[in-house]
């Protein structure tokens, strides 16, 4: 590591911010030494907000049909061979019950863009679940909706809304999405989740088709303007039944390394070590945990939906739907020095810790 790459990120931990041009520098620049140095910054940032805590989330991916058709994702609504599903609102109750018993205190329901799940049918399953479960957080991550949609879910109950922008770069993403979808679209959509109070999460790919350093680095700068409660990021993985199905994975280092610095961008986010990185490494979320994440998302749906949920080829399919994965996922994280808790996990504003 040059002295020009380490003075970039000392100033990043100190300032919290770089110019496009910098984080381009900083990212072609990454070598094993900038990595440790990120990562090292990055954990005793994350120490410093939520010391050694790691939050779970219980993720139920309750629907695969959607109504996009986007190029990298394997339940485009072009894919005949998806098999496609929907939980009905006992076979989520049941496992929200077993994730509550287990632990979990945080619900994030998870589907395509699927015009079965009204407002009617959400509203009612989401004030269910609060009256269920008064002391867990119920998250949404249901694609694009309307604004009347958003509002109606929130005066449910919902407390968080997870919506990735995947890219900030306008041109990128035409590239990765068919022509009647819109970058403005999606941007509006977050900035109305903001508006309406949601504890809102973005996040990108890494490595997909046709990025480059610079589109990560208008990511990043976008996280710096937004300054999102969560952010969720992980590496491109192929799905064979896509336009993107022989394209080259994206990289778990990158990840990592892209990890490091969205901590010291937003000390307070609530960043999560990915399934997609646990896939694309054996021990992706032990690192992405060593390099500044604090939240893992384990799965809670039953196996039958987790095999037809086909995000991309590969998915790791083990979940936490009894006490033995459970306990398994908690010996890994105890093993690199960190500990699970049973905990909502709200964000917090890093003015407490200054």
């Amino acid at each position: 590591m040059n002295d020009r790459l380490r003075s970039l990120i000392e100033r990043l931990a100190r300032e919290r911010r770089l110019s496009a041009a910098e984080y381009v520098e900083l990212i072609e620049g990454r070598d094993d030494e900038a990595a440790a140095l990120l990562a090292a910054h990055a954990v005793r940032v994350r120490k410093a907000v939520y010391g050694n805590r790691v939050f779970i989330r219980g993720l139920l991916e309750i629907s695969n049909y959607c109504k996009n058709d986007c190029y990298y994702c394997g339940l485009r609504r072009g894919n005949r061979n998806c098999a496609r599903y929907r939980l009905t609102p006992d076979e989520i109750f049941a496992c929200a019950r077993r994730g509550y018993d287990l632990g979990f205190r945080t619900f994030v329901l998870q589907s395509g863009e699927d015009a079965a799940l009204t407002d009617a049918l959400l509203c009612d399953l989401v004030s269910r679940l609060k009256a269920e479960f008064p002391d867990c957080a119920v998250t949404l991550s249901l694609g694009e909706r309307s604004d009347e949609s958003y509002r109606a879910l929130k005066d449910a109950g919902a407390d968080r809304y997870l919506l990735r922008h995947e890219t900030a770069d306008p041109a990128h993403y035409a590239q990765l999405h068919p022509r009647e979808m819109s970058f403005d679209n999606r941007m509006r959509c977050l900035r109305t989740l903001r508006a309406l109070g949601y504890q809102v999460g973005c996040g990108f790919m890494v490595g997909s088709p046709g990025q480059t350093a610079r589109q990560l680095a208008a990511d990043l700068q976008f996280v710096e303007r937004f300054q999102p409660e969560m952010c969720g990021i992980g590496p491109f993985l192929p799905q064979h039944d896509t336009p993107f199905g022989d394209r080259p994975a994206g990289s778990a280092a990158l990840t990592c390394y892209l990890l490091s610095i969205l901590r010291l961008i937003c000390p307070g986010l609530l960043l999560p070590a990915t399934t997609a990185l646990g896939t694309a490494a054996p021990d992706g979320r032990e690192r992405g945990i060593l390099a500044g994440a604090n939240v893992v998302m384990p799965n809670l749906s039953p196996p039958a939906a987790r095999e037809k949920y086909t995000l991309y080829d590969g998915k790791i399919h083990t979940g936490a739907e009894d006490a033995a994965h459970k306990t398994e996922l908690e010996r890994r994280i105890r093993a690199i020095g960190y500990k699970i808790v049973t905990d909502r996990g709200d964000p917090r504003d890093v003015t407490e810790t200054e």
